[in-house]
């Protein structure tokens, strides 16, 4: 901490006089007792203790900004989370979450729709939301979580209110969670952001958050499984059972409507890091993964391969547990959601393909979806019927994609 000097302006006299003892000797006849009696007095201790402070500070300085791996393990956010104290609450987090596990004599699994959502996405938020409790929710009234950065309006809250037809609560992401760690180099950070938008390449800042903060925000403590929902996407046909009870019954962790390929460019070095973790913890790899799904090579390469994680339905307490924790704390540490731009959608796609059985990641063909410009049909014609549905099979982006092609060879093996 810097030392404070302060110093209070008085009109003092000057008689000539001998100095104290701690002045050179040659300095004495030059100053007289009342100025010398109204000087701080330093002892030796202090000043070397300042001088060592200001040395530790400045070596400190320079490896902070010279080394990356030293940033990381001494930012503030990781040397607090070794100590555990109670941090005064300026706003709440979180408006009265609620749950329930059955509804209208309905068994329902402890399952919640998510949607991370800001205040001028309100229509397109709505308009979601509709077609989602329209086609499926008002079957079932599973409570809504809605997540934001920063306050939700009073407009949005009432106007979400009245579309949904079960609880929503309405929750403020920790500012930790959101923003980048202070470790992060920020001129590497901004030029790869420029980098990217000179190239077409859209940045999301939500990357780490979807990633690996979102199922430990408090309002999803109580809660196991999870459907995502963005804003601006529709759901094409009628959901007439609970998809949530059909993965807890079938033992499935992950489920999608929609596989593609990443553009290379976001994810340079991300495959290297998962095979550096895949060597330092091999035992978390399930001995009946589906790494032929992310790789041609047997696990050499990467072939961008991922399920679309804007549709997702899944297990939280998959993410939540030893395997995924420690290999995104791994992801999180090199920096790549930052300084490349390393999405959500293939780290959860890495993460269930390679920790998971390959036969608990289910494809929802049965679920009509769409988040432009792709979307997802069913092609059987009964289910197609009986849904409801108002899309286009042929135009199903899925079954032209050479990431389903591997699916079903893999599913196959």
């Amino acid at each position: 901490m810097p030392l404070v000097f302060s110093s209070v302006a008085s009109e003092v006299s000057y008689p000539a006089i001998s100095m104290s003892s701690w002045l050179p000797v040659y300095t004495k006849e030059y100053y007289p007792r009342s100025l010398r009696s109204r000087t701080c007095k330093v002892s030796r201790t202090v000043i070397w203790v300042a001088l060592a402070l200001s040395a530790i500070i400045t070596l400190h300085s320079v490896l902070r900004y010279s080394n990356r791996d030293y940033a990381h393990y001494t930012a503030p956010a990781n040397l607090t989370s070794y100590f555990h104290w109670p941090t005064p609450e300026l706003e709440p987090l979180i408006d009265n979450p609620s749950h329930e596990t059955w509804i209208n004599g309905t068994k329902r699994a402890n399952a919640v729709l998510l949607m991370l959502v800001r205040n001028s996405e309100m229509d397109s938020a709505m308009n979601s939301i509709k077609e989602l409790e329209h086609r499926f929710n008002h079957r079932f009234g599973y409570p809504w979580v809605l997540l934001n950065e920063v306050p939700f309006t009073p407009e949005f809250k009432e106007k979400m209110s009245s579309v949904i037809s079960g609880p929503v609560t309405f929750g403020r992401i920790p500012h930790e969670h959101w923003y980048q760690p202070d470790w992060i180099d920020e001129e590497a950070a901004t030029a790869a952001r420029e980098k990217m938008a000179a190239d077409g390449v859209i940045y999301g800042g939500s990357l780490s958050f979807n990633s690996g903060f979102f199922y430990k925000h408090p309002l999803l403590q109580p809660y196991k499984w999870y459907w995502r929902v963005e804003p601006n996407v529709h759901f094409h046909c009628d959901v007439d059972y609970d998809p949530f009870l059909f993965m807890q019954q079938n033992n499935k962790i992950y489920g999608f409507t929609i596989q593609l390929t990443e553009w290379s460019m976001t994810v340079t070095t991300l495959w290297d890091a998962v095979k550096e973790f895949i060597k330092e913890y091999p035992q978390y790899l399930h001995p009946r993964n589906a790494m032929e799904f992310l790789s041609d090579d047997k696990g050499e390469s990467y072939n961008m391969c991922h399920f679309w994680s804007n549709f997702e339905i899944a297990d939280m307490d998959f993410w939540r547990g030893e395997a995924y924790s420690k290999f995104f704390d791994h992801l999180e540490s090199k920096g790549g959601f930052y300084y490349e731009r390393w999405g959500d959608a293939p780290v959860h796609s890495i993460g269930a393909a390679l920790f998971a059985r390959k036969d608990q990641i289910h494809f929802f063909k049965d679920i009509g979806y769409e988040h432009e410009p792709f979307q997802h049909c069913p092609l059987d014609a009964p289910v197609y019927q009986a849904r409801n549905c108002d899309c286009n099979p042929p135009s199903s982006f899925i079954y032209g994609s050479s990431c389903f092609s591997r699916w079903e060879k893999m599913l196959k093996s």
